[in-house]
């Protein structure tokens, strides 16, 4: 039994628990983390980052063959997988260390292993019990294959960062940012694809219009998009692996990925030793203040169930240590919140989509435009970027900004400050763009497409 009783105990070593650990402990807490896998989390280890990284990788080759329209002649060898997935993983190994020395640099003390809840205010860790006033939850999730026949034949995104070869041919099954952005990444790395989703379109949740664009870019590409099916069954057959579909067709493929979602990683947590509460979705249930039904028990990111962003597990981080330990009880604002989604193209997103923003208000306007990037005019890459904006009339606020086309993400996270500051379709008209750039289209839009 530890002697130390500390002000906050963390479970998770994610985003979410190391901003609330180091803030809290910034604030004079005293703090500790317990965590049994990796630093950084899904995001840094196995999420966001590698993702990024790999992204950048799949559009050399597509930058290649653009270069040619530019004067450039170059012989491009075969990508080097190896190099690419050891030269991740150096880098992961890297941010691993500085996540490492910035809990040790705040002051938090780091315990190695697996914990679990022995009662509100108790937490084992390899036999070591701890006591804590304060407790997160911020162990985040886990990727989730639905219980087919078969299903050991798959793999997740997970395993997918660190292959030992890449697949000549592969099959990704789910509609959502994991499934959608690795079907680009693996084609622009050389693999050929096929996207497999349940309903008529990916991305469900995001504007109709753009999920629309960026599924006729992909198809363009040479991403074969099969919507309205799903896999029932994986058998393996001479070093491949056989897929029977509900459509009653099959698919024979090196690699079967699964992005289907994540669910909360809470087994052997011991919160059966608690009064900490779950959804029907099975998601640990928060107020306002992420706190529990136990009243010394909070959870902040994935685990809660609301948007799955690292930057918001960010903020819910520190929020929840203010809260603790400033007595700073103001509401996290989730309006506005800016995300991308690294497809190819990118497509990145902030504020309402047409379909809810008809909900909402009692009359919109909708500008778009969609045109060849000037850097293609030369490369002859037949790829189109597409903007929309969606105003509120009555107030002549812009309240959603679409983007798809290269940079969405760098353009939209500076249009994010403008909406959520409130502005209005009239500030963006007498903003001067500058010239000639994709994102002055975003305020040079004068007439209403409807």
């Amino acid at each position: 039994m530890s002697d130390t009783i500390y002000d906050l105990f963390v479970i998770g070593a994610g985003s979410g628990g190391v901003r609330a650990a180091r803030m809290s402990a910034g604030f004079g807490a005293k703090v500790a983390i317990a965590e049994s896998r990796y630093l950084g989390g899904t995001c840094v280890n196995v999420g966001c980052v590698p993702k990024k990284l790999f992204s950048y990788a799949a559009h050399y080759g597509e930058d290649f063959a653009d270069a040619r329209g530019f004067g450039w002649d170059s012989v491009v060898s075969d990508l080097d997988w190896p190099r690419l997935r050891d030269n991740k993983t150096k880098e992961i190994e890297r941010l691993n260390g500085i996540y490492g020395n910035l809990l040790r640099n705040a002051g938090v003390e780091l315990i190695n292993g697996h914990a679990r809840f022995v009662d509100a205010n108790t937490i084992e860790v390899d036999g070591v019990r701890y006591t804590a006033k304060n407790i997160l939850i911020a162990v985040g999730g886990w990727p989730f294959i639905p219980n087919i026949p078969g299903r050991e034949f798959a793999i997740s995104s997970n395993e997918l960062f660190y292959l030992d070869k890449l697949p000549k041919h592969a099959v990704i099954v789910g509609g959502g940012y994991i499934a959608t952005e690795f079907a680009g990444i693996l084609h622009g790395l050389g693999v050929e694809v096929e996207q497999i989703y349940r309903r008529d379109l990916f991305l469900r949740g995001f504007d109709t219009e753009i999920r629309e664009q960026l599924a006729m870019e992909m198809k363009q590409k040479g991403i074969a998009l099969r919507f309205n099916d799903n896999v029932t069954a994986i058998s393996e057959q001479g070093g491949q692996y056989l897929l029977s579909l509900e459509s009653g067709a099959t698919l024979l493929t090196d690699q079967v990925l699964y992005a289907t979602g994540r669910k909360p990683l809470l087994e052997g947590l011991g919160l059966e030793n608690t009064k900490v509460s779950l959804n029907e979705q099975g998601y640990i249930d928060v107020d306002t203040g992420f706190q529990t039904a136990e009243p010394s028990i909070y959870a902040v990111g994935d685990v809660t169930g609301g948007m799955e962003l690292t930057p918001v597990a960010l903020a819910e981080g520190m929020n929840l240590a203010k809260r603790l330990f400033k007595g700073d009880n103001t509401v996290l604002d989730y309006r506005f919140i800016p995300t991308a989604i690294f497809s190819q193209p990118n497509l990145a997103t902030v504020g309402f989509s047409e379909e809810e923003a008809r909900e909402r208000y009692s009359e919109i306007a909708v500008f778009t435009s969609r045109f060849t990037h000037l850097k293609h005019t030369l490369s002859g890459n037949s790829s189109k970027t597409f903007l929309k904006l969606i105003v509120d009339k009555v107030s002549d606020k812009v309240v959603g900004a679409h983007m798809m086309g290269d940079d969405a993400g760098e353009i939209i996270q500076g249009l994010a400050v403008a909406i959520k500051a409130g502005a209005t379709k009239a500030d963006f008209d007498s903003t001067i763009g500058i010239h000639p750039t994709v994102a002055e289209e975003f305020v040079t839009m004068r007439e209403a497409t409807r």
